[in-house]
């Protein structure tokens, strides 16, 4: 069945937020980690799973916040599967353009669009005229983002007109502030040595989009009206302004107040505070500025934090200053403009009255901006977007109705030459040719559906006949070895193939020669087994060695005797074994460092050697390898969940869920039979039947793979759906599940009639 990530639309109990952190020194890192720290205070029950972008410039990180290098796109990639994995319900996605890599930051799409989990975005920048780059990344975060949080109105209108966002998918919650008593600014300016001081002030990063310089030029006119004032800068300069041209600006800044005479009436703070030491200083100003050259902007957690504080603000009409700053709470003068700079800050400065009032009216609507009102909101948002989520996901069907055994689309993709490798959608793609591998693959199922008596007799012979050349002329007996690939004009594209593929034909030929359908076509593979089973010496990857280890232990199974098949399976299970113990780890019960694909095949090719040996201590490493990799492909609700293709190469780490494809589901029906062969153990049929239901939609997205008339199979499930391919591999997983599972629900129904009888 499909994760069941909540039941109504209750507040989430896990939730993954990613943008930046402190102690990065950008305004993003601090909002990202105030809304970490504001949801952690207001909902202690709740996991907040902080992701933090790595700039690469050596920040070093809090031991709880998980970074993604930002230059990488397979980290976001990597990313988006440890938050699935992790069980959490929503991802809270904090977007900049700048703090993410790849053109306009595109790679944040990797991250969104691996994920399955509802993404709520708020965007810190909305524009009304983006570049071609910046238009692509919007537009297809735009799609996948289940909600949307902008921080003024003027973004919710952009969005709507300029991109045709509906208003039900946006909400404008304003940025978060702390909760701060007021404090009237001469009780406090002792503090800093400000005693007597009418204090003019501006935080944040520097840089020249901030129009400081024209407060600067503003200081004279002010100066000789309030002999007493004093203009305070807070802050360092932009990091990235910094690598490029050092303190070039602020020393610009310096010398404009020097040339200007008022070199003793502007301060600058050049240091990054915390939070708390810049509320602390916040409180001695008399009134704010941000002189803003950038009208576009649509947040500005320095103004807001101004105005929660009780601070009058002179402002040029940027977006956000427009809003926050409306019904008189503020000053609004146009941008460049020195005099009028002046003349505003002038008239409040002499004017204590008009002063207070104002400073009123931007406290008591600061008191809506709380952050613990905020994550409320934000979290209301995300319990939504979890339930309608989970009412999307379609209910699975009952994963113990076997589907019968169906060679149309195998008919389909086979002609006079062999079985093609790929399809595009339904239709065979010839571009691709053939492959031994997934000849060998239907030469098995040929066998086992003629062993199981569960397809027409003809049509396994002809079939079994097609397959069964292709593997022949596959050997090249100068090289000792098959061949894998062949073009659609029959020349093929190499001399030997890959290890797996000479491992999986070893394995073919074993079945037919225990499984083949009438005598002649096992008296073939025996003879090809005899010519070709040298080359399993030859044989270094634990998979390939493991399916020639199943093919020898099928050649045992029909001719006890044959000491090269005994030989071999020998040498699979003591590699093996040999592996499990180097790799294994008290956490990690398995052969490699690494999951990949096939993966339960290792364990099979053990519990089958054991048997076929008598060696039991291959038997149990094989059921404990298999109980602990069944375990690793379960999810939360107890559906199968194959290894992702994303998790390949990444040592000692747990699994990730994308993209699932059906050859791992189609190893554990295998795998889990042999166990219960093996011990009578009834959990392992269980464990089969829960590998066969991630086929007929009982998985992540409660999606079938299976195309029922026809016997397709989809070639793997994607974070947001199906890959509507159908290649041959998954076509072939389809149909050896389906005999498998078939011929288990027959042993049952024998079974249930024999106990009848007695």
């Amino acid at each position: 069945m499909p994760i069941d990530r909540s039941s109504s639309n209750a507040t989430p109990t896990h939730v993954a937020v990613v943008g930046n952190a402190l102690p990065r020194r950008c305004g993003l890192a601090t909002f990202t980690s105030d809304t970490v720290a504001a949801l952690r205070a207001r909902f202690p029950d709740m996991v907040v799973d902080h992701y933090a972008m790595d700039d690469g410039t050596g920040v070093a990180y809090p031991a709880d916040i998980r970074t993604i290098d930002a230059g990488d796109v397979a980290a976001y990639r990597e990313a988006a599967g440890i938050i699935e994995a992790s069980g959490a319900q929503a991802i809270w996605l904090q977007h900049e353009f700048g703090i993410f890599g790849g053109d306009a930051g595109a790679h944040v799409l990797t991250l969104a669009e691996r994920s399955t989990l509802p993404l709520i975005v708020t965007l810190h920048t909305v524009l009304a005229q983006p570049s071609p780059a910046e238009r692509h990344v919007m537009d297809r975060l735009l799609r996948r983002a289940s909600h949307l949080i902008v921080m003024a109105e003027s973004a919710r209108a952009t969005l709507r007109d300029a991109y045709g966002v509906a208003d039900a998918r946006i909400s404008v919650i304003p940025h978060g502030v702390p909760d701060r008593a007021y404090v009237d600014p001469a009780g406090v300016k002792s503090r800093f040595g400000l005693d007597g001081r009418k204090v003019v002030m501006t935080f944040g990063l520097l840089g020249p989009d901030k129009g400081l310089g024209d407060v600067i030029a503003a200081m004279p006119a002010i100066v000789a009206a309030e002999p007493s004032a004093l203009y305070v800068v807070i802050g360092a300069t932009h990091p990235n302004l910094l690598r490029e041209q050092g303190e070039a600006y602020r020393e610009s800044l310096q010398r404009l107040a020097a040339e200007r005479g008022v070199a003793d009436h502007v301060r600058f703070v050049d240091t990054f505070l915390d939070q708390e030491d810049l509320l602390d200083w916040l409180e001695v100003a008399d009134v704010y500025a941000t002189p803003y050259l950038n009208l576009a902007q649509i947040t500005s957690g320095t103004l807001s934090y101004a105005v929660a504080l009780g601070k009058p603000v002179v402002s040029t009409p940027y977006r956000h200053a427009a809003e926050i700053l409306a019904d008189d709470r503020g000053v609004l003068v146009p941008p460049r403009d020195p005099a009028a700079q002046a003349a505003a800050i002038g008239r409040l400065l002499a004017d204590d009255a008009a002063r207070a009032a104002m400073a009123a009216r931007a406290y008591g609507f600061g008191r809506t901006m709380l952050w613990p009102t905020n994550a409320e909101r934000a979290m209301a948002i995300a319990g939504r977007a979890i339930a309608a989520a989970k009412r999307q996901i379609p209910a699975a069907r009952d994963r113990r109705a076997a589907l019968a055994a169906d060679f149309g689309a195998l008919r389909r993709m086979t002609d006079d030459t062999g079985l093609l490798q790929h399809g595009i959608f339904s239709v065979p793609d010839r571009d691709h040719g053939y492959c031994v591998d997934d000849n060998a693959r239907a030469l098995i199922l040929m066998c086992r559906a003629a062993t199981a008596g569960l397809a027409d007799g003809d049509e396994i012979a002809r079939l079994s006949s097609v397959y069964a050349a292709f593997v022949q002329h596959a050997w090249n007996p100068d090289r000792r070895l098959f061949r894998n690939f062949m073009g659609f004009d029959r020349q093929w594209r190499e001399s030997e193939g890959s290890e797996d593929s000479n491992g999986r034909t070893l394995w073919a030929l074993g079945t037919a020669a225990a499984q083949g359908h009438d005598r002649a076509t096992r008296d073939w593979a025996i003879h090809l087994f005899d010519h070709a089973i040298a080359l399993a010496e030859r044989l270094g990857s634990p998979r390939a060695q493991a399916f020639a280890g199943l093919g020898a232990a099928e050649v045992l199974a029909a001719h006890p005797g044959h000491a090269a098949a005994r030989a071999a399976l020998e040498a699979t299970g003591d590699l093996l074994h040999r592996l499990l113990v180097a790799a294994r780890r008290p956490d990690w019960a398995w052969f490699e460092a690494v999951l990949a694909y096939d993966n339960a095949r290792l364990p099979e090719a053990l519990i089958r050697a054991g048997q076929v040996l008598d060696r039991p201590e291959f038997t149990a490493c094989g059921l404990e390898t298999l109980a602990w990799i069944r375990e690793q492909q379960t999810n939360a609700a107890g559906a199968f969940r194959p290894v992702g293709t994303d998790s390949f190469g990444r040592a000692y780490a747990a699994p990730l869920p994308f993209d699932q494809q059906p050859l791992e589901a189609q190893a554990m029906i295998d795998a889990c039979l042999a166990a219960h062969a093996a011990t009578g153990d009834a959990g392992w049929v269980e464990g089969a039947r829960q590998a066969y239901g991630w086929f007929v939609g009982e998985n992540d997205l409660g999606l079938s793979l299976v195309e029922r008339q026809g016997g397709g199979c989809h070639d793997g499930l994607m974070p947001h759906g199906v890959n509507r391919n159908q290649g041959a591999e998954s076509i072939l997983a389809l149909q050896l599940a389906n005999v498998a599972i078939s011929a288990l629900s027959f042993e049952d129904r024998a079974a249930t009639t024999t106990r009848d009888a007695a």
